[in-house]
């Protein structure tokens, strides 16, 4: 399997969430929900390399067969492509976690209004934290 490439961005490259253990951390962290999905969002740590944007994509089971799956992972990649490089902060890893029955059946504009507005969110609950 190919690996993605980074999206460039003004916030850095774009790249994908891939290990359990990163999908595990952000879901410790902020979480905010929204009609078409859930986001997960954290910082990463002084540990961890801090340049550019990591996201991840889940969706399970309750989404529906592995078509129904696939389709709002799809569009969920979709949104992530056309948000996240603008209002996505660098250092922070996210994760979309799709919804069933309205990740693949929302407009595409809605989903991507969501994002941004779910972004915000995460991003004010960190500042307040």
């Amino acid at each position: 399997m190919r690996a993605a490439a980074p999206h460039p961005g003004p916030e850095g490259p774009v790249s994908v969430l891939t290990r359990r253990a990163e999908f595990l951390a952000a879901a410790r962290a902020f979480r905010q929900g929204k009609p078409g999905f859930a986001l997960q969002g954290r910082p990463r740590g002084p540990g961890e390399a801090p340049e550019g944007i990591r996201v991840g994509f889940t969706c399970s089971r309750k989404v529906g067969n592995a078509v129904a799956r696939n389709r709002a992972k799809r569009r969920l990649r979709a949104v992530a492509r056309e948000v996240l490089p603008g209002e996505g902060r660098a250092g922070w890893d996210y994760v979309l976690i799709g919804r069933p029955g309205e990740t693949a059946a929302r407009d595409f504009a809605a989903l991507c209004a969501d994002l941004r507005a779910a972004l915000a969110s995460v991003h004010a609950k960190a500042a307040a934290r």
